[in-house]
């Protein structure tokens, strides 16, 4: 490969751009098409997760862990919870025969409450 090229990318050619999720606050982020990949959506979000890891410094928590309160907790288990109910709604619908405009609203339903789930802060 010649100029530190990657692997199918060639000159003038571009990455494609994929969404993913910013590392704190799970906010939706695109790839920009130069330079690293970002891992925060903004400042403070770099900022609240520096504040964790120096908070857990000499501790035997590891770095990686999602710490949340009791009050976060509860609400991402809340949202597990509607998802799976969105999810056996949709599937009893599909074992009934829905006509297709019920399962467009399910499905809808479904993928909002998925996205929302994702999100842990």
């Amino acid at each position: 490969m010649e100029n530190g090229a990657s692997p199918g990318v060639g000159p003038g050619v571009s990455r494609r751009r994929r969404p993913y999720a910013c590392a704190w606050c799970g906010r939706a982020m695109v790839d920009s098409e130069l330079g690293r990949r970002r891992k925060y959506c903004k400042r403070s979000c770099r900022q609240r997760a520096y504040e964790q890891r120096t908070l857990l410094e000499g501790t035997s928590i590891p770095d990686d862990a999602v710490i949340l309160s009791a009050a976060e907790a509860a609400d991402f288990g809340d949202r597990m919870f509607a998802l799976r109910c969105a999810a056996e709604d949709l599937g009893t619908a599909v074992a009934e025969r829905a006509d297709h405009d019920v399962l467009a609203g399910l499905t809808d339903t479904l993928l909002d409450l998925a996205r929302e789930a994702e999100k842990l802060r």
